[in-house]
This record gives structure tokens, sequence and C-alpha cells, in this order.
């Protein structure tokens, strides 16, 4: 376990949130460093937060992870995600989380036009749009006009297959590389390094992947036990020729997994 655990830790990129939001958690040059490439202007950031939950204000209401939460000098906000499938970096996902950085931004008593400008921002494993371009932005317009309706909320995906020579190509090829040895910029570099060579930095990292694969060993175990239940829900229905509730009381099959074993029979 021990030996699989730390094949895992060395096969780690940036492209791995459990590594990406640990080298970035208060680490402001490298925070800065990528904010200047992607947003292509200097940038103070005063400080950085990696796996920053911002709870939801409704009863029920879905809470957030961000991988990376910065805040700047200006008080602008900035979640930098990284993503390595399409769900993950769904376009709805994008817009979910720039309301709610920005329903945190204004106090009780505050005018609208205080309200900072926001960033969401996708490092998306692959090209979301299939453009072949570096960056997208996402910007609202008045469609008639096609003018910027400028209110200050901007969401960018990186597309994390361009293999251009310029800053966004390093950057790209850094988040890819999984020896920090071979990385261009050395603030990325630095904080690999950490979580990949030094005794601490390196326990942090074993302890979160071995944790992680506890996690998806359970649910895989739950998805499995599910799936051999739906095989003998059906093979009762069929040679029983009970009805699926008959069936599933039968095998005494109740709560959420009864709830899921129907939705799936009756696709």
């Amino acid at each position: 376990m021990i030996l699989n655990v730390n094949v895992l830790v060395d096969g780690l990129t940036l492209f791995d949130d459990d590594l990406m939001s640990r080298v970035f958690d208060k680490n402001i040059e490298a925070t800065e460093l990528i904010l200047r490439i992607i947003l292509g202007r200097d940038i103070k950031v005063i400080s950085v937060n990696g796996q920053e939950e911002l709870k939801n204000h409704e009863v029920g209401g879905r809470n957030i992870i961000l991988d990376v939460h910065a805040i700047d000098v200006n008080g602008e906000e900035i979640d930098i995600e990284v993503q390595g499938n399409s769900e993950g970096a769904h376009i709805r996902r994008a817009r979910f989380h720039s309301s709610m950085i920005d329903s945190r931004m204004l106090n009780e008593s505050q005018s609208f036009k205080e309200i900072k400008d926001s960033y969401v921002i996708f490092i998306y494993k692959h090209d979301k749009f299939r453009k072949g371009l570096p960056l997208y932005h996402i910007d609202r317009y008045v469609r008639e006009t096609n003018e910027l309706f400028n209110d200050g909320s901007h969401i960018i995906y990186v597309n994390g297959n361009y293999k251009g020579d310029d800053e966004i190509g390093q950057l790209i090829k850094d988040f890819h590389q999984s020896n920090p040895e071979n990385m261009y910029y050395d603030a990325l570099a630095q904080g690999v390094k950490h979580f990949k060579i030094t005794e601490k930095g390196r326990e942090q990292m074993c302890e979160a992947v071995e944790e992680y694969a506890k996690e998806y060993a359970k649910e895989y175990a739950k998805e499995y036990a599910v799936k051999e239940k739906i095989v003998s829900v059906k093979n009762l229905m069929e040679n029983m020729k009970l009805t699926l509730d008959e069936a599933l009381n039968a095998l005494g099959i109740q709560g959420d997994e009864r709830e899921i074993i129907t939705e799936q029979l009756q696709k």
C-alpha cells in the first residue's frame, strides 16, 4: 500500500487538485505568477487559500469548495479551478461559482456599485471549446450593440492542450509535468518539490492521496454492490414474475439503495 501511494504521488501533476491546492495555498508568489500570465497584467495578491469552502446561505443549498481562492490588493476575488473532465468544467458550474463569490462581496449597507470584479478561472486539462486558443474569456455583452456590459464578472477557460512557446504554453507544460526538476517556472517547481521531495511535504501528500484512495474504494464498493443488487432484482422480476416493488421487498432493499435501483430500472 505504501509503494502504491508513493507511485501515485510521484505521478501527480498540478492538474490534480489535491496537489495544486496545496502548492498554491498561502503561496502568493506562485499565485501572482499564473494570474499575471492568464490575466495578462501585473497583479498584487494579498491572500490566497487552497480548498476554501463557500457556504450557501439557503438551507439545503449547495456549498462549493474552491481549489484556490485569491484576493488582490483592490479587493477583487479570484477562484482558480483545475479540472480534468468536462463535467467538472461545465459552463453552468462556472456560472454558479461566479454567483457564489459575488454574493459574499457586499455587506448589508453597501451599495451595489461597490461590488468588486470577480474572476472564475478554469484551468481545464483539455480544450473546452475546441478552437485551439490558449484562453477563452467569457464576459457579458449587450446583444443589440455588441458592447461590453462591463459588470465586473469574468470567467476564463485555460486550454490545457495548448502547446505554444509563449508564457501560457510554458505554464501549461508545467501543469502537465510530474517532475518538478523539469518545470520551467521556479515558483511552481519549488511548490511541487516541497510536496514531492521534502519529508514533511511528501508525508502530507501521501496522507491526502491515501485518504482519497480509501474514499474512492468505499464509493466503488458501494457502486459495485448496487450493480449486483440490480442484477438480483432483474432476475427475480424475470424468473418469478415479480413487480419491481415486490422484488425490492423480497431482497429487503430500502432507503437510498432502493431509490437508486428504482431509478436505474425505470429508465
